[in-house]
């Protein structure tokens, strides 16, 4: 184990990614070619990186997961199981559309529930929580909770992951939010 760095014998990781310390890479996993996955990162069974795609450090990344180019993981994102990623928005098995891939930001934070579906080309803002099952159509706000198919956005949340009241402070850190022009932001 090279930097504390783990990788089951049956995952294939390509030799041009870059894998950062510290990283477990579980069962049956692949890395494909060009793909970065940072410090930390725990990738559960079955998972698929690349290529090239981007993985922050400390994510977490559940079975059952694949992480197409074009997607941009921030530090600190959860995957939960079998949650999916789109690359194409009208994909047909008799068109090529690899030329078509969009790009996707899941910025630092977020955590995606299990099942969640998230179509590409749109950005899930700081610190956001995707609901298990959501089907995620546009962008969401940071600190925003959504749940649904469509997502809809219906509260807060905070950093630590606590359901914000209308107080709007994190019950168990005791920090303090405010809402400036529709979005939240840290005190």
């Amino acid at each position: 184990m090279v930097n504390n760095l783990f990788i089951h014998e049956t995952a294939i990781v390509s030799e041009d990614s870059i894998i950062g310390p510290e990283t477990k890479i579980w069962h049956f996993s692949h890395v494909f070619g060009k793909s970065v996955v940072g410090k930390n990162c725990v990738l559960g069974q079955n998972v698929m990186v690349g290529p090239e795609v981007k993985v922050g450090s400390n994510c977490k990344i559940q079975n059952n997961v694949s992480l197409y180019k074009g997607l941009i993981l921030e530090d600190n994102v959860f995957c939960g199981p079998s949650c999916v990623f789109t690359n194409v928005k009208t994909p047909r098995a008799f068109i090529d559309r690899s030329n078509e891939f969009s790009q996707t930001l899941i910025k630092k934070g977020c955590s995606i529930g299990a099942n969640a579906t998230i179509i590409c080309g749109i950005e899930l803002g700081e610190y956001s929580m995707i609901g298990a099952g959501a089907l995620v159509t546009k962008n969401v706000r940071p600190y925003s909770l959504v749940i649904g198919s469509p997502a809809k956005h219906i509260g807060w949340i905070s950093e630590s992951g606590e359901r914000l009241g209308p107080d709007l402070i994190c019950k168990r850190t005791g920090e303090i939010y405010e809402k400036k022009n529709g979005n939240l932001y840290k005190k």
